[in-house]
């Protein structure tokens, strides 16, 4: 992990790294939860994965979305070298569009909501789609964390506040997803002021 971390320090988009007390409690929390079966929509160079794979089980399994495989090749070997390789199933592409492919695979195989946890940290103004999505593939009693919920406190600023164009565009998507969430009856919710905000849904129904 401290490998991998100071690798990515140096990357061109290196802040897009979790901290390292968010990959701690995605560890904790999927070891609390038993997590056998999970997601992760967006990994970068795989630092919270490669915290999700170290916490699962020998048999659990991590699928593994992200569109930019030039960054997870940059983490991969530090998977193999942390020997929890076998535990992550990569796919290259769009979120929406693996997510989907993940839905169609789980319905052929006669399965419904049998993930056990989802990390997601990816491009914000899909949040509230893959919220839907996720839903669908969460068992009752998972749970869904979503990244960057507090945008740098953005979230809170008057509307008014100036901006850059990025930081107007997220920040509204997140305070929609927000707004959605608080307000979702299938699930549960805690947002923590770790990094830059992190909300655990529960799901419930």
């Amino acid at each position: 992990m401290r490998e991998l971390r100071l690798i990515t320090d140096k990357h061109k988009w290196g802040y897009m790294q979790s901290s390292a007390d968010e990959a701690q409690l995605l560890g904790i929390l999927l070891k609390m939860a038993g997590a056998k079966r999970t997601i992760e929509v967006g990994v970068f160079t795989g630092y919270s994965l490669l915290a999700t794979a170290l916490a699962l089980p020998e048999d659990g399994k991590v699928v593994a979305i992200d569109p930019d495989t030039e960054s997870y090749e940059v983490g991969r070997p530090f998977i193999e070298k942390a020997g929890v390789a076998h535990k992550v199933d990569f796919r290259e592409g769009k979120g929406l569009e693996k997510l989907d492919d993940l839905l169609a695979e789980e319905a052929a195989a006669g399965r419904e909501a049998a993930f056990d946890f989802a990390f997601v940290d990816a491009d914000k103004p899909n949040y509230v789609k893959y919220h839907e999505q996720l839903l669908k593939l969460i068992r009752v009693g998972g749970t869904i964390i979503y990244d960057n919920t507090l945008w740098a406190g953005t979230v809170a600023l008057p509307a008014d506040t100036p901006l850059s164009d990025l930081d107007r565009r997220f920040s509204a998507a997140l305070r929609d997803l927000n707004t959605r969430l608080a307000a979702d009856p299938r699930i549960e919710i805690c947002q923590l002021a770790i990094a830059d905000g992190v909300t655990i849904c529960r799901r419930v129904v």
